[in-house]
Formats: C-alpha cells, sequence, structure tokens
C-alpha cells in the first residue's frame, strides 16, 4: 500500500500524541474501532465528511 505518510500525524498537543488523521482530531485508534465493531468505510466517511477514503486506508496501514 503506497500511501503518503502525511495522512496521520503525531502531535502531543492533540488527543494526548494519538496518531491522527491530518487536520482533525480522529485518531487512527477511532477508525479501527469503528470498523471493528462492523462500520463500513462507506458509513464512516458518511459520518465523518472531513476524512476521505485515503484517511481510512492510512489509518489502517499506520496501525500495521
Amino acid at each position: 500500500m503506497d500511501l503518503p505518510a502525511s495522512l496521520i500525524s503525531l502531535n502531543p498537543d492533540i488527543r494526548f500524541g494519538k496518531p491522527c488523521v491530518v487536520g482533525t482530531r480522529i485518531a487512527g485508534q477511532d477508525i479501527l474501532s469503528w470498523l471493528a465493531s462492523g462500520m463500513t468505510n462507506q458509513g464512516i466517511l458518511a459520518d465523518f465528511p472531513e476524512l476521505m477514503e485515503a484517511d481510512v486506508r492510512g489509518a489502517l496501514a499506520f496501525s500495521s
């Protein structure tokens, strides 16, 4: 998976330094939890319009 490194950021001032999608306060852990609970990528994108498909893939790539 070839994703830009700039999709996920670590900032100690945002969500206590958890890895978050750049430009949001949405942690990669949040995205993984939503997927684990059965939400689809489309469902996540519908609920959080500030995210893009690449952000969801970026969270998955970062976690691996």
